[in-house]
């Protein structure tokens, strides 16, 4: 009887524990949520716009380093994800972007003008 009653409370320890730290779970989750997102902010990179090609779906970007792709700064011509972001720019517009390579293909991603 005295090891079951043993068994027994403990068990209410652990789940009393188990209980009480959900609420520091809880945070730390948030906390690594904002954290993702101050990262995926400041993988965009700075950029200017000096060329629209709408035509080819392509855009010459003279752009900071990009991390992501381990590439330094320069001026280059890019493909588009979406077509629809050249309507968003024009040459001489200031920018924050993303780029990956696909299939050997540097491409813009995300684009966003900077006001």
């Amino acid at each position: 009887m005295k090891t079951q009653l043993h068994t027994l409370i403990a068990a209410i320890a652990f789940a009393t524990v188990s209980v009480a730290s959900l609420p520091a779970l809880a945070a730390n989750d948030h906390g690594t949520h904002v954290a993702q997102a101050a990262s995926a902010a400041t993988d965009m990179t700075d950029g200017e716009i000096r060329k629209v090609d709408k035509e080819n779906g392509k855009l010459t970007i003279k752009h900071a380093e990009i991390k992501s792709l381990d590439m330094p700064g320069m001026t280059m011509v890019f493909q588009v994800k979406d077509k629809a972001m050249l309507d968003k720019v024009q040459a001489g517009d200031k920018v924050k972007f993303k780029a990956a390579n696909e299939s050997g293909k540097f491409t813009v991603t995300e684009l966003e003008a900077v006001k």
